[in-house]
């Protein structure tokens, strides 16, 4: 039977539910593993200087981030830009924030350490970086900037309209070519673009939906929140492998709650 024929580089999505999705604008394609150039030295004392951001790298690397990739990103993305100027002055904090409709921006040290995750599965050791990746939950924009910088393609979907729509102005000045921004409903996946080296997911619900699993590669991860017995949220790592399905549970976390439907 003939394969399915996969999306180009930059992928042209098909409309869902009535949007166009928002392909912004990058510098040319890396490849895949690709070194990222090292960040220049620190300057300037303000919230929004090299200095700060070089500051919360160093944080995350103390507290046990040891992939120079995605510390580089961390470093190069300016999560200021991605937050309400009421909350700029915490933006470089190690806080989730509010973004608006009851969502938040993680952690520094979340998206760091999910990123770090979904570069130890097994298609991303071998092929020197990862692929395509899907992230479920765009929230502001702000996991998906980190991403492009760590994958050849992210595809992210938003069930929020007004956080759809935030996250398409914050990333338009980056010009990211690379980050594909749909509304469409997450648990469901996005099929078109299957299979996917790596899935991310930035809310969790009880059960872990069939969807993305099923569009995951062989070799693939699925990182995720999930709640367990009594209710706690913990990070669950999903490999796919030629055997099967394997599931680790890891830390505790504490996410916004997985929905399906477009709001």
């Amino acid at each position: 039977m003939q394969q399915p024929r996969r999306p180009g580089f930059p992928a042209r999505i098909a409309q869902l539910s009535g949007n166009t999705p928002a392909a912004v604008p990058a510098p040319a394609p890396r490849k895949p593993g690709a070194a990222l150039p090292l960040l220049a030295t620190p300057v300037g004392v303000g919230r929004d200087s090299a200095a700060v951001r070089a500051r919360m790298v160093q944080r995350l690397a103390a507290a046990g981030i040891s992939s120079v990739p995605v510390l580089q990103a961390m470093g190069a993305v300016e999560r200021h830009r991605f937050v309400d100027s009421g909350l700029v002055n915490q933006a470089y904090e190690d806080t989730s924030l509010p973004i608006g409709l009851g969502q938040t921006i993680s952690k520094p040290s979340i998206v760091a350490r999910m990123a770090e995750l979904l570069l130890g599965a097994e298609i991303a050791k071998s092929a020197g970086g990862l692929g395509r990746i899907l992230e479920i939950g765009t929230g502001c924009g702000y996991q998906a900037a980190v991403l492009s910088r760590l994958a050849r393609e992210v595809y992210s979907m938003e069930r929020l309209r007004g956080l759809h729509e935030r996250a398409r102005v914050n990333l338009r000045p980056m010009q990211l070519m690379n980050v594909h921004l749909m509304l469409g409903d997450g648990m469901l996946g996005y099929p078109k673009g299957a299979p996917y080296a790596g899935i991310i997911a930035a809310a969790g619900g009880d059960v872990l939906p069939a969807s993305w699993c099923e569009q995951l590669a062989v070799g693939g991860r699925l990182v995720a929140p999930t709640v367990v017995s009594g209710g706690k949220q913990v990070l669950l790592v999903v490999d796919k492998t030629p055997q099967g399905l394997k599931k680790s549970i890891l830390e505790s976390v504490h996410f916004v709650p997985l929905k399906s439907g477009i709001a």
